[in-house]
């Protein structure tokens, strides 16, 4: 039987139901464009509401926008950013941030679990600073992780002090920030600027949106003029109102929580179910939405030919994503099928 649901990407899910009631009653008669209507005041409102703070929301289409305008915007050309050799940035936004702040470097950091530390951020901060080198200027992190680990708040505040002794300032790639906070059950502020972080890209797609993320400046100083950045990087939606609805129907619902927890709870019911699997074996900690996993060719192979698709990208692992609609039932056949190959694999 071919999977009727696949959990290769968070991005194969389609809309969840609160943020495409929201682009439906957001798509009556005419409404003012680029984002002077109700609906984008609306969904900023909401979004300060949910951080508990006075701060500065701007709406973009996809993520590697938010994270690249947002580190730009930080950043002189002459600039760099501190970040771990697997973060997004990094690996998987064809050199975006570099492009859109016209030079600025990444300083990618080799990590363990993917985590920056304070001491791994000051070794490369205090490495040289002779004109021939790029002046560190800012830190980013992942939460969660591309590894699926999530920085524990004390994690994330030890990180922010480390950036204040040595000038720098902190961005949060949040493209599952949802799925963090459901995870330390925590405030989105508690997780955020409470901890220290000047600027956070909040993921609304892989929570169930269609597209749209929300760049989220705690430090009004940092947003000066960054209507301006959106704008020339084709990042002003002229119709604003469709990418602000969505956020909208996600808060005012606690849809954006409820898919998160959903996502991370399905992950941790597949997990279990394939733990006593050997010779498959988990190589990451199971704290967000995501498991991977090691396993011989040939069990993969056989995966591959009962219709199951994933990523093998991440050091020959392969990596299983839950999102807001995963089905338990699927969620088990994945499991079924991963035993039913051990055992052929065993013969």
């Amino acid at each position: 039987m071919i999977p009727e649901q696949q959990f290769a990407s968070d991005n194969y899910a389609g809309m969840c139901p609160e943020a495409m009631a929201a682009i439906v009653e957001a798509n009556t008669g005419h409404v003012q464009s680029y984002g002077d209507d109700a609906w984008t005041q609306r969904g900023s409102d909401s979004l300060r509401k949910l951080f508990e703070r006075d701060c500065d929301v701007f709406f973009v289409f996809n993520g590697t926008a938010a994270n690249s305008l947002a580190l730009a915007s930080l950043c002189y050309s002459y600039n760099g950013v501190i970040c771990a050799s697997s973060s997004h940035v990094e690996t998987d936004e064809c050199g975006a941030p570099e492009f859109f702040s016209n030079g600025s470097k990444l300083l990618s950091v080799t990590t363990e679990n993917g985590k920056l530390t304070p001491q791994s951020i000051r070794a490369i901060a205090t490495s040289r600073s002779d004109i021939h080198f790029p002046k560190p200027r800012a830190v980013t992190i992942t939460q969660p992780n591309e590894l699926g680990i999530t920085y524990s708040i004390e994690e994330v505040r030890a990180i922010s002090a480390e950036c204040r002794t040595l000038g720098l300032k902190l961005h949060m790639d949040g493209a599952r920030f949802a799925n963090a906070c459901a995870s330390l059950d925590c405030s989105p502020a508690d997780a955020s600027w409470r901890a220290g972080v000047d600027v956070l890209c909040f993921g609304g797609t892989k929570n169930g949106m269609a597209m749209g993320e929300a760049i989220i400046f705690f430090d009004h100083a940092l947003a000066a003029d960054f209507d301006y950045r959106c704008k020339q990087a084709g990042q002003l939606a002229s119709k604003m109102r469709f990418l602000a609805a969505p956020w909208v129907g996600m808060l005012e619902s606690g849809a954006w929580l409820k898919n998160a927890a959903h996502g991370n709870a399905c992950a941790n019911r597949f997990a279990a179910r394939i733990a006593e699997l050997a010779p498959v074996t988990r190589v990451f900690p199971v704290q967000a939405n995501s498991v991977f996993l090691h396993a011989p060719a040939a069990i993969l192979e056989g995966l591959h030919r009962r219709g199951w698709h994933f990523y093998t990208f991440i050091g020959g692992a392969a990596r299983f994503m839950f999102a807001w609609d995963a089905d338990p039932v699927w969620v088990d056949r994945l499991a079924e099928d991963f035993a039913a190959e051990v055992r052929a694999f065993r013969g």
